[in-house]
């Protein structure tokens, strides 16, 4: 089964305008996915320090630069098409901060951990864009940002990817039979199983074991998967208990 949805527009954090698909009032969470969004800062603009838990959040950048700090000491930069991973676990406080004089945009991303992952030791990795492997694919190619291959590490089985295809190209993907998840037009057009897709556009799948991309334009997108807990998700503000 796949279905469509778009993210809606809003602002989050200090100023910063985001495209989310997910927790709205209509679509709070889809397990073990909890948060989407594709967000656009500003200078001057961005999230200033605030306390997170129970989950591991990461943020992708297509463009600018983003300046992390923690209160486990961690400070880096997370440039473009890097990416960090935090591990919130029992607890954690953190702030990101655009590091550019122009817009910075990527895609920030909350998998659900379940209950007995809940009190973890809170950690933080990130992955520059040179180490993340690459497939190559006919008119087009696949980053593995969490899944084979990639030094980016969760606690939890997921698959998280970004594509890139030429207009006209095509790209089929297996999906592992315990997943389920989506994928998310970050810009272009395309065909997903025979439907069409624009940006903020987003295939929800599950009990699917292969989806079929046509690129109508130059587009790219992302992809995210991952094994369902079939736990109560009990998710207020930052925290997800």
């Amino acid at each position: 089964m796949i279905s469509k949805y778009p993210a809606q527009q809003m602002e989050e954090g200090a100023g910063v305008a985001i495209a989310r698909l997910m927790p709205i009032a209509s679509f709070r969470n889809y397990d073990p996915i909890v948060l989407w969004d594709d967000f656009t800062i500003t200078p001057g603009n961005g999230f200033p320090e605030h306390p997170h838990r129970g989950f591991e959040g990461l943020t992708y950048l297509f463009s600018g630069s983003v300046k992390h700090s923690d209160n486990l000491g961690n400070s880096s930069t997370v440039e473009v098409g890097g990416a960090q991973r935090f591990t919130a676990g029992r607890g954690i406080t953190h702030s990101e901060m655009p590091n550019d004089s122009a817009a910075t945009r990527g895609i920030q991303l909350w998998i659900n951990l379940p209950k007995r992952l809940k009190q973890s030791d809170p950690s933080y990795q990130q992955v520059n864009h040179g180490d993340f492997p690459v497939q190559m694919f006919e008119g087009g190619r696949v980053k593995t940002i969490v899944g084979a291959g990639s030094p980016l590490q969760l606690l939890t089985a997921v698959r998280y990817a970004h594509i890139q295809m030429d207009a006209n190209a095509h790209y089929s993907e297996t999906i592992a039979p315990q997943m389920r998840g989506l994928l998310y037009v970050v810009e272009g057009v395309i065909d997903i199983n025979g439907i069409r897709y624009a940006q903020a556009d987003a295939a929800f799948i599950d009990s699917e074991t292969v989806v079929h991309i046509q690129a109508e334009m130059a587009s790219q997108l992302m992809l995210c998967l991952g094994v369902p807990h079939g736990e109560p998700i009990f998710q207020h503000g930052p925290f997800v208990d």
